[in-house]
């Protein structure tokens, strides 16, 4: 195990099955694979949601802080720009759904 400390840990059942799913399925090498790429996944997460609050204080200490209004404003125009895309789900073929 170069480079790599053993661990002991609890975990949630559910996700125990779904690490062993992933394995089973060839998604992941191994368990603790599966589980390293997890808490690689987590660091990353906080690190840009980290990130992501930094900004917005900067950003509100220079325009002033962001008001309900504008967020919905905000999402209303996000709607409004957004393009549908109708298909098949990946994987699927359109046969499924009568295409």
């Amino acid at each position: 195990m170069s480079g790599k400390q053993r661990l002991s840990v609890t975990v949630d059942p559910d996700l125990i099955a779904a690490a062993e799913a992933a394995v089973a399925a060839q998604d992941a090498d191994t368990l603790s694979a599966w589980v390293n790429d997890a808490m690689r996944l987590k660091v990353e997460n906080d690190a840009r949601l980290k990130a992501l609050a930094f900004a917005l204080g900067e950003f509100e200490r220079e325009h002033g802080k962001i008001t309900a209004e504008e967020m919905a404003s905000a999402a209303r125009e996000a709607r409004r720009r957004a393009v549908v895309v109708r298909g098949t789900r990946a994987g699927e073929s359109r046969r499924k759904y009568g295409r």
